[in-house]
């Protein structure tokens, strides 16, 4: 017999990057009495990455009460990147809290991740945040969310949604921009009223769709998800289904259920919560956990295929083991299984030269795996990410490509489309706003936006506004180059000298100051023109015992601006590499002898580690 859970409501909460969903749920907390008032800001974004870049990169879960109600809320991330987490966190709720910028509107991740709630018959409440921005326009962004629920849905009766405006700084809503309660009493009450409560068949034994996974280090392996049907108790004997649909037998050693940020042990979960289960070693997203007696699999989750993929290494660099204590490619191994298993939108693969291939959604989600990893003591060297090609029913090659908005001052647009034309990109809308910016859409082939961020920031001086969204497969768009510049290649080993840099600044753009060691192979710059070339960056003056007449030049140098991780990541060649250590980055050729390089280019042979990019 189908009952409804009414003590549970389960919902999500998306929006695009920025959008404040973090800081709405930090007032959740604290206006519900989850927290204490002068708790510590955006308490969902735990990781240190998340606190420093301001974003939320994994789905999180917490609860909060309300008259007598359990509200379990998912912080979803915001960025496309990590949309396999905004898919997995969707398959545990009944319902959507689907917050935009007051100023910035629907952006595009704001489509995506609406588009997959619609998808899953998901209800949605709108909450036009940031109402007290000067620049606000609450009127308007609440017309274009009604244009766009209509186009994904295309079905009135979603005008009929539930609409909220709100401060989610001060923690406060309201009906109308202009007159805000001084709390979200209204919110929570709306939560309570529209969100579904869960339903499950009480006929049915136990089962548990596993949507995360964490690890304890007294507890072990820990399983995350939704209770579909039935309760368990502590100790219960049950059994996990995997893909291959063959049940393994497990014991339950612990129970327990969101209490606000943290767990809550209990002795007994029943249908429709959300709980973390101990006593499960073998498990991975989308299993079931069940009955031995009616051991019957849930549909498992379905996640997007991934796009883009990137070589991994162990750092090949003489360098190697000075800086970190995680060095061995079976350590870099043991790492990354590690990751497919608990992020369910990446696939790691083996090669035969002892590299390893990482496919995900994008760059930046592969960025941050580097970066977690640099700071787990791990030293690896990387590649550049490349897009993922098919082949149609027809035999055809075919390439992901993405829908572009550009939002960017008039003046700069010129040189936007100009560069974008050169990626294979095609306009298909342009609009002219009253404040001299120009908003554009683009159809580009996923390859085109690799590299590009950095260089469209330069052209736009800071002030252009970039974002994506996966479009689907279609034929490929032919060849364009990825780099327009060379790089400036050290030809040997030592440390680098502030004279020799002096008379190398007018090659092009340099990667070092006086002092940083350098081997042969290292990209020490950028030069200002096509093609490698190689120099010596650690020439000293030639003294000799005759005084020279006149004042010697004194030696100043052009202030360094090393890149970053993802600045690395982007601009290195199919044939380099990026070294990434605890404590520095480095880029270099993927065969660091020159005699070598150019043996291969003769014979116009490739290695066959270079076949794996």
């Amino acid at each position: 017999m189908i009952t409804h859970n009414d003590k549970i409501r389960n919902i999500a909460i998306i929006a695009h990057v920025d959008h404040g969903k973090t800081t709405l749920v930090d007032a959740l907390f604290k206006q519900s009495g989850m927290v204490k008032e002068n708790a510590e800001e955006r308490i969902m974004d735990s990781g240190a990455i998340e606190r420093e870049r301001g974003i939320t990169i994994s789905a999180k879960n917490c609860a909060i009460s309300w008259k007598g109600v359990k509200i379990n809320i998912i912080d979803t991330p915001g960025h496309a990147d990590f949309g396999g987490e905004v898919e997995r966190g969707l398959s545990m709720v009944d319902g959507v809290v689907l917050l935009v910028d007051a100023a910035e509107g629907p952006l595009p991740q704001t489509r995506f991740v609406l588009e997959k709630a619609l998808k899953l018959g998901l209800k949605p409440i709108i909450v036009i945040n940031k109402v007290d921005r000067q620049d606000a326009r609450s009127e308007e962004v609440i017309q274009e969310v009604y244009e766009l629920l209509l186009e994904l849905a295309n079905d009135e009766s979603m005008l009929d949604v539930p609409v909220f405006y709100a401060n989610g700084r001060e923690g406060r809503c309201g009906l109308d921009p202009g007159s805000l309660e001084e709390n979200l009493y209204l919110l929570m009450d709306c939560i309570l009223e529209r969100v579904p409560e869960p339903i499950f068949d009480d006929q049915q034994p136990f089962q548990m769709l596993v949507s995360d996974l964490s690890y304890n280090d007294y507890l072990g392996r820990l399983a995350i998800g939704k209770v579909v049907n039935g309760s368990a108790t502590t100790n219960d004997t049950l059994v996990c289904v995997g893909k291959e649909g063959e049940p393994k037998t497990l014991r339950v050693t612990r129970l327990q259920t969101y209490n606000g940020p943290t767990f809550a042990e209990t002795e007994r979960v029943v249908s429709g919560d959300i709980i973390v289960l101990s006593g499960v070693e073998d498990v991975h997203i989308g299993d079931t956990i069940c009955t031995s007696d009616n051991p019957k699999a849930l549909e498992r989750i379905h996640i997007d295929e991934p796009t883009v993929s990137m070589l991994f290494s162990k750092n090949i660099s003489p360098l190697s083991g000075r800086e970190g204590n995680q060095v061995t490619s079976a350590k870099i191994w043991d790492r990354l299984q590690k990751e497919a298993l608990r992020n369910v939108s990446i696939k790691v693969e083996r090669n035969n030269d002892d590299t390893f291939t990482v496919k995900g959604r994008g760059e930046f989600q592969m960025a941050i795996i580097v970066e977690q990893m640099r700071r787990e003591g791990f030293e690896l060297c990387v590649g550049r990410p490349r897009t993922i090609f098919k082949t149609d029913e027809q035999g055809r090659k075919t390439e992901p490509v993405e829908y572009l908005f550009i939002d960017c001052p008039e003046e700069y647009s010129g040189t936007v489309m100009d560069k974008l034309s050169k990626r294979k990109a095609q306009m298909s809308d342009i609009t002219y706003t009253d404040n001299s910016r120009v908003k554009m859409k683009f159809e580009i082939p996923a390859r085109g936006l690799i590299g590009y961020h950095d260089e469209f920031l330069t052209d736009t001086r800071g002030m252009g506004i970039m974002n994506s969204y996966m479009k689907g497969y279609e034929l490929y768009k032919g060849d364009f180059p990825d780099r327009f510049s060379g790089s400036l290649i050290s030809d040997r080993a030592g440390a680098a000298v502030a004279y020799a840099l002096w008379q190398l600044e007018d090659r092009g753009r340099l990667f070092l100051v006086p002092g940083d060691p350098v081997y042969e192979g290292q990209v020490v710059g950028e030069r200002n023109r096509e093609g490698d070339l190689l120099l010596n960056p650690t020439r000293t003056k030639k003294l000799t015992n005759l005084r020279a007449s006149g004042k010697d030049e004194a030696v100043t140098l052009t202030p360094v601006s090393k890149p970053s991780l993802e600045q690395a990541i982007q601009f290195i060649k199919d044939d380099e590499l990026v070294e990434v250590t605890p404590k520095s980055i480095r880029m270099c050729k993927k065969i660091l002898d020159s005699q070598q390089r150019k043996v291969f280019e003769n014979r116009g042979e490739i290695p066959q580690y270079l076949l794996n990019k």
